[in-house]
């Protein structure tokens, strides 16, 4: 195992694969990334066992094929600190990764390839393909609504459905409720759970991807396909709870508002809200939002802004942060709040849209 390759692509390849790698390194190969080498350059591949991320191959002069592991961290800092522009050869002598540049030789330790736990091929799979800045939009606009550490297992992850021409995206932690549905080209109907590591790691590899991307799917695992990666990822297993019936339906009032000038109001109100609460109060009329928080010391805050409102008086309270999260999500200028009740779930979707959709429960306070 012998090659050269240039310090910005393999720093780059090793940096993709450190959200991955495990950290609490409960099998000390887990802490290793599994690097080969053939004739069409290299390959990286790293593993928690719940989900596996390889990157595809990447330029490189390979004097000999070969694989080994060794310690992605190491390896990557010792790569990144190295002068932009430098080629890095790189070969495997016994049990040691031997890295040399134009200023220094660099001796790392290994384990045998042999032992790298690698996910299962499947052929039992639907396939989907969407724009990557689609399916981006549609997990980064849901997935803070996860649940973390919630004992419902199935809820510290977020459900993804598809069907034919579309993928939606629903996260819940029993608080408040994010919906999201983009278009897409599917042959069969996939529905599952995947876990918040790897949502989050999705996220970050669409990065600012701007082209169509495979999504591989059956009942235990979901895979990913970019040009430059393949991420694998076990889905948590159990039923998602019927998120429709939380959606507040039937007779509602709109207040139409513009998202900065609300987000900032909430902002001021919230620093006298109570600490364990968190708790606002949102008072509408015709044409204003009064916006009030107190606080166990007797201390106080209120704040108006206009606004649209298409019903009779109306008091709502919420847990300020949540609020702000589904705010910080808004695709436009203004946003509409569906107010069914003081004691009812509001919906807030953007104006003449359905998507993204949140429900947010009140806090009687």
């Amino acid at each position: 195992m012998h090659a050269i390759i240039k310090k910005e692509d393999i720093t780059s390849a090793l940096g993709m694969t450190m959200g991955v790698v495990e950290k609490k390194q409960t099998l000390p190969i887990l802490a290793n990334v599994l690097i080969s080498f053939d004739n069409d350059g290299f390959n990286l591949l790293a593993t928690d066992l719940e989900s596996e991320l390889a990157t595809l191959g990447s330029p490189a002069t390979v004097k000999s094929s070969g694989k080994t592991t060794t310690s992605a961290k190491k390896l990557h800092e010792l790569c990144r600190l190295i002068p932009d522009n430098d080629d890095i050869e790189i070969s495997l002598d016994t049990d040691k990764l031997k890295i040399k540049t134009n200023s220094g030789k660099y001796s790392l330790a290994t384990l045998p390839s042999e032992d790298f736990p690698v996910f299962e091929s499947s052929s039992d799979e639907i396939e989907a393909k969407i724009n990557a800045a689609h399916l981006r939009e549609a997990l980064s606009s849901t997935a803070f609504a996860m649940g973390n550490q919630d004992w419902r297992h199935y809820l510290n992850g977020l459900y993804i459905s598809i069907s034919k021409n579309l993928i939606t995206t629903v996260a819940t932690d029993a608080h408040r409720l994010a919906i999201n549905a983009v278009e897409a080209d599917a042959d069969n109907d996939f529905v599952g759970i995947i876990p918040r590591k790897s949502v989050n790691e999705i996220i970050r590899l669409l990065g600012d991807i701007d082209e169509d991307v495979l999504i591989k799917a059956n009942e235990a695992s979901l895979t990913l396909v970019t040009q430059k990666s393949v991420f694998k990822t076990k889905l948590i297993d159990g039923n998602y709870p019927d998120y429709t019936q939380v959606i507040p339906s039937g007779d509602n009032s709109t207040i139409d508002v513009n998202v900065g000038l609300l987000s900032e109001a909430l902002s001021r109100a919230s620093v006298l809200s109570n600490e364990k609460y968190k708790g606002v109060k949102i008072n509408a009329n015709k044409d204003s939002l009064y916006i009030s928080a107190n606080n166990p010391d007797d201390e106080s805050a209120n704040e108006s802004i206009s606004a649209k409102y298409d019903g009779d008086n109306a008091e709502i309270a919420f847990n300020v942060n949540y609020l702000q999260e589904i705010l910080n999500q808004q695709p436009s200028e203004n946003c509409y709040i569906q107010i069914f009740g003081p004691e009812k779930s509001c919906i807030i979707v953007p104006p003449n849209s359905d998507y993204p959709k949140y429900v947010l429960m009140p806090l009687l306070i």
